[in-house]
């Protein structure tokens, strides 16, 4: 009996498809997970500021499917914004439920974000809006997956039905990450489907060699690729601790940060360079204006 109840509890086994031989790597896998993970807190983010209601984003999944499989995986009645990718001939996707993007334009509009209509085709105006949520979240896909992402993406055009939707051949790779979406109080899951071909050159295209580097060169590669926060800062000041206990709301503290002096751009509390405040598309943005001398 002990035995049998060890063997029903085992790691169920996976069957391997010959028909789909292509798989991702352990390493290459983790690396793109890490990267669906920023992009799902990235375009969570954006969605707070777009829509006006918390928003959150997680990353559930990414696997390699054909495109057949992952317009199956699909309803059949679904929101799809289709992206060119340059000289690559399929299309990239990002797909969600047609009644839950209708309740995020509905919030960009100050409305209650409740819908109550059943699934429909956006009008100009819902597709308008709905373009500069898909414009922020195509911003946070390129920042997310970096070197990865070398095609541009532009908008090609908007589906609502997964089997008429021909993003790509039927047969053709695709790396497919899974999201969940709580945007307010609606939630739903959502996709984001980029052809293999556009990823996988990018994601090891020295594997098969050897390296010939030192294990101390190795680590210090390796730590070129650690993402660090980096910060603009104000020069602190030096407060007493009454001071800091007596705080109240319209007390002013007085800064010893000149108001024409950049700000300071640092890493871990240490100074690296001096940047002015400016933007960067919808964001803000530091110009670095000069480097600290160490």
């Amino acid at each position: 009996m002990p035995a049998k109840a060890a063997h029903s509890k085992s790691k169920p086994v996976e069957v391997y498809d010959f028909s789909r031989p292509t798989t991702l790597a352990r390493e290459h896998a983790r690396v793109l997970e890490m990267a669906f993970d920023t992009f799902a807190r990235q375009w969570g983010t954006q969605l707070t500021a777009k829509v006006r209601v918390l928003s959150q984003v997680t990353s559930e999944d990414v696997q390699v499917l054909s495109y057949d499989e992952y317009a199956a995986s699909l309803p059949d009645n679904t929101g799809m914004v289709l992206f060119n990718m340059g000289s690559i001939p399929a299309k990239a996707v990002i797909q969600f439920p047609v009644a839950a993007a209708l309740s995020w334009v509905g919030h960009m509009l100050g409305g209650t974000g409740f819908q109550t209509a059943p699934d429909r085709k956006f009008t100009h105006i819902e597709q308008a809006l709905l373009g500069k949520i898909m414009d922020d979240a195509v911003e946070d896909l390129h920042y997310s997956l970096g070197h990865l992402l070398t095609a541009p993406l532009t908008l090609s055009s908007v589906q609502y039905n997964s089997q008429f939707a021909q993003a790509a051949a039927s047969g053709d790779p695709m790396i497919v990450a899974t999201f969940d979406m709580a945007v307010g109080e609606t939630t739903a899951p959502a996709t984001v489907a980029i052809p293999a071909a556009a990823l996988l050159p990018q994601l090891d295209p020295l594997g098969a060699q050897t390296s010939t580097a030192t294990p101390a060169e190795l680590v210090q590669l390796q730590m070129a690729h650690v993402p660090v926060k980096v910060c603009l800062q104000l020069e602190p000041i030096v407060v007493k601790p009454a001071m800091v206990l007596n705080l109240a709301v319209g007390d002013v503290l007085n800064l010893g940060h000149p108001r024409h002096r950049p700000l300071n751009v640092t890493v871990d509390g240490q100074t690296l360079a001096q940047a002015a405040v400016g933007a960067s598309g919808s964001r803000l943005a530091g110009s670095i204006v000069s480097i600290e001398e160490n």
